[in-house]
C-alpha cells in the first residue's frame, strides 16, 4: 500500500484538503479584514504558510503525467516567493505592498480554483450537479470565486493607493 509521509493515501489526501481548507479560510478573512482596513498579521502568516504547505504537499502524491495541478503548484509556489519577498524582504515599501497584495490574491485564487475542481470531482453530490466539470454549476462557482478575488484586489489596492 502506498504511504506518505506515514500516512496511507486516503489519510495524507485528507490532510492534504486539511491544510488547503485552512489556507483558503485564512486567506479569506484575511483579505475581508485588509478590506476594512485592518492588517491582521497571525491570519496573514496563516494563509502564507498554510497556502504554501497546499502546494508542497501536492507534489508529495504519486507521480502523473504533468497537468493541471502540477502546473498551478509550481505557479503557486513562485507567485508565493515574491509575496514573500515582498513582504519580509521589502517589507512592503513603496511599491512592495501592491506586489505582496497582487501575488498574494493571485494565490488565493490558485489555491480556490483548485478547491472548486476537486470539491466538483470528489464531492457526490456535487459532483451528480456536474459529472464533467465543465457544467453551468461549476462555471458559476468559478465565477462567483473570481468575483471575489477581484474585489478584494480592487479594494485593497484602492486602499493602499490612497
Amino acid at each position: 500500500m502506498n504511504t506518505i509521509l506515514g500516512l496511507s493515501l486516503p489519510a495524507f489526501t485528507e490532510l492534504h484538503v486539511v491544510i488547503s481548507l485552512i489556507g483558503i479560510v485564512a486567506g479569506l478573512v484575511f483579505f475581508a479584514a485588509l478590506v476594512g482596513g485592518r492588517w491582521l498579521s497571525l491570519l496573514n502568516g496563516l494563509f502564507l504558510v498554510f497556502t504554501i504547505l497546499t502546494s508542497a504537499t501536492g507534489f508529495l502524491f504519486p507521480p502523473k503525467p504533468i497537468g493541471p495541478p502540477f502546473i498551478f503548484g509550481v505557479v503557486s509556489l513562485a507567485v508565493l516567493a515574491v509575496a514573500l519577498y515582498a513582504l519580509y524582504g521589502r517589507k512592503l515599501a513603496g511599491g512592495w505592498r501592491r506586489v505582496f497584495l497582487v501575488t498574494a490574491l493571485f494565490a488565493q485564487w490558485l489555491n480556490m480554483v483548485v478547491q472548486v475542481v476537486q470539491s466538483y470531482q470528489k464531492i457526490p453530490a456535487l459532483h451528480a450537479l456536474a459529472p464533467l466539470g465543465n457544467e453551468p454549476a461549476v462555471l458559476a462557482t468559478q465565477g462567483a470565486v473570481a468575483i471575489v478575488i477581484l474585489y478584494f484586489a480592487w479594494t485593497s489596492l484602492r486602499r493602499s493607493a490612497a
